[in-house]
């Protein structure tokens, strides 16, 4: 039976949680279970639990950790959406981070939050990803989309002189100078 036909207009949006932390999975279990329009499905602390669980219970959203104890909530979107094309993965971590975040985009991600998200917020995003919208945090986004751009200032060089003190770099900056001047004067004479 396909997704669509199991889960019909009027019943609540199911919902399975995946995070290492049980007060985590609580809090989120209590938010979702207060709204009579989601409902969580199931619940696991590890990747290898997630992946044998999620496919039994169908849910239509899973609420991934993206740093887990056995492995990470990008790889398990990965390998859920290759079994469940119509599940929604929403990404939830403490990290913002610029790689995850495009990780998970590119194994099918609809939704990256920070868990330091308002409880009405993580509620919104759950039903925006149901509804097959796309919801991206806006700081780690911008933060990849200048890293993109290459906005970002670039890394500083490893010193190649890591021995020299302040004023042996003075004296060669100094030298470099006079060699680049004296060049530039013997290039004109020729």
């Amino acid at each position: 039976m396909a997704d669509s036909e199991q889960h019909g207009a009027g019943d609540p949006i199911r919902v399975f949680l995946l995070d290492d932390h049980e007060v985590v999975r609580r809090g989120v279990r209590d938010l979702i279970d207060d709204e009579p329009d989601i409902t969580v499905v199931g619940e696991a602390a590890t990747a290898e639990q997630a992946l044998v669980r999620v496919p039994a219970l169908r849910p239509q959203v899973a609420v991934l950790d993206v740093r887990l104890p056995d492995g990470d909530g990008v790889t398990v979107c990965r390998e859920l959406r290759s079994r469940m094309p119509d599940l929604a993965c929403l990404m939830l971590t403490s990290f913002d981070d610029e790689e995850a975040l495009l990780d998970s985009i590119m194994a099918g991600a609809s939704g990256y939050v920070l868990k330091q998200i308002r409880g009405s917020d993580l509620v919104s995003a759950v039903r925006t990803v149901a509804a097959g919208q796309s919801l991206l945090d806006p700081s780690a986004t911008t933060k990849l989309l200048a890293r993109l751009r290459g906005d970002q200032e670039p890394e500083p060089e490893p010193d190649a002189l890591p021995g020299l003190t302040g004023r042996e770099r003075q004296i060669l900056a100094l030298k470099l100078r006079h060699l680049e001047v004296a060049g530039q004067g013997a290039g004109a004479m020729s």
